[in-house]
């Protein structure tokens, strides 16, 4: 049996936010100002095994994001435990990562160096990450100007060519011109069929999460609603959703 690449227990994650009440109002009153709590996901726990390919559903604001954003260390739990079992990992997501004043080809080193690659790594795959992105010359503009679909080009490159062993994904994959979804969907194949990589991807693409994946977890509101084998899972949310 293959051993725990991923361990999520009790997972809870809230978003504070002051009431109705100006900053210049509150900054006079002595008083505490009080806050609203939205807890976006509520006690999940799921364990992913090593070279497991799991898709993540579920309607908007049902935490699948946050979920993700929380296993990549962008944000921190607020109850339960995230266990990556010293595992790498790298998340594609339109608008997380990149230092939007730098250009492209400075923002791949910075992605790469923090992702832990040594800068000679990056040297060595820079050529490769350039050319599958097609940015051309504005791997050298601000990453500012670029549109939504050059910047998932650009981040779906750098995590194709500096390969981690966890690879979170978060719609980027139905992003940008039809030629490149099915060269992404064509690079991202051949990544997961490494039987050491773990992948987990979160999509509203019923076609794409039946293609590439073997299991589904859906959130409904915060919490599991079901986690099961995409031929089971994948119809029951499909009939909830109609």
């Amino acid at each position: 049996m293959k051993e725990n690449a991923i361990d999520v227990k009790d997972l809870k994650i809230r978003y504070r936010s002051l009431n109705k009440m100006s900053i210049k109002k509150s900054l006079f009153k002595l008083k505490k100002s009080q806050t609203d709590v939205f807890e976006a996901v509520r006690g999940v726990s799921f364990e992913v095994k090593k070279g497991e390919i799991v898709g993540i559903t579920g309607k908007n604001g049902s935490g699948k994001s946050t979920m993700l954003r929380a296993m990549a260390g962008i944000f921190a739990p607020d109850e339960g435990t995230i266990d990556l079992h010293g595992n790498t990992v790298s998340l594609l997501s339109i608008g997380v990562g990149f230092q939007k004043k730098l250009t492209g080809r400075e923002n791949i080193y910075l992605s790469g160096m923090l992702l832990g690659f040594s800068e000679d790594k990056i040297n060595h795959h820079m050529k490769d990450i350039i050319e599958f992105s097609e940015l051309g010359d504005f791997i050298d503009k601000p990453v500012k100007t670029y549109s939504s679909g050059m910047y998932s080009k650009l981040a779906f490159s750098i995590t194709a060519f500096l390969e981690t062993d966890i690879i979170l994904i978060d719609e980027v994959l139905s992003v940008g011109d039809a030629k490149f979804k099915k060269k992404s969907y064509k690079k991202m194949k051949e990544l997961i069929t490494n039987e050491e990589r773990t992948v987990m991807i979160v999509s509203h693409s019923m076609d794409t999460l039946s293609k590439l994946c073997d299991r589904i977890i859906w959130l409904h509101d915060g919490e599991i609603r079901m986690d099961g084998a995409k031929d089971v899972v994948l119809p029951a949310y499909e009939e909830f959703m109609s």
